[in-house]
């Protein structure tokens, strides 16, 4: 059986990347991937606690994870598809749409 430590230090690499390229990256899509990462690395975290106690609440908690990932990522995207069509560009620092 593989060790907590590994499964900790894998979610750990994960998430740093993605947050790692959610502060840096510019572009709309980027940045919802840099957050699905997260997210997943998060799930590693509740599937590997789950399985270490012997519970399955923890699994349970990634499922419903996963479901709110999905729907994250459909209505961002059609967020960025939006602005797409309306500025025919997704760089988020030169967005200014809700600004008075």
């Amino acid at each position: 059986m593989i060790p907590l430590n590994w499964y900790l230090a894998l979610s750990a690499i994960i998430f740093s990347i993605g947050l790692y390229g959610f502060i840096s990256q510019k572009n709309g899509i980027r940045i919802l991937m840099c957050v699905e990462l997260m997210l997943n690395s998060a799930n590693i975290n509740l599937v590997a606690f789950s399985s270490y106690n012997d519970d399955m609440s923890g699994q349970v908690f990634a499922l419903f994870s996963i479901a709110l990932a999905a729907a994250e990522a459909a209505i961002g995207f059609a967020i960025m598809m939006s602005i797409y069509r309306m500025r025919d560009a997704i760089n988020l620092d030169e967005l200014n749409l809700l600004r008075w």
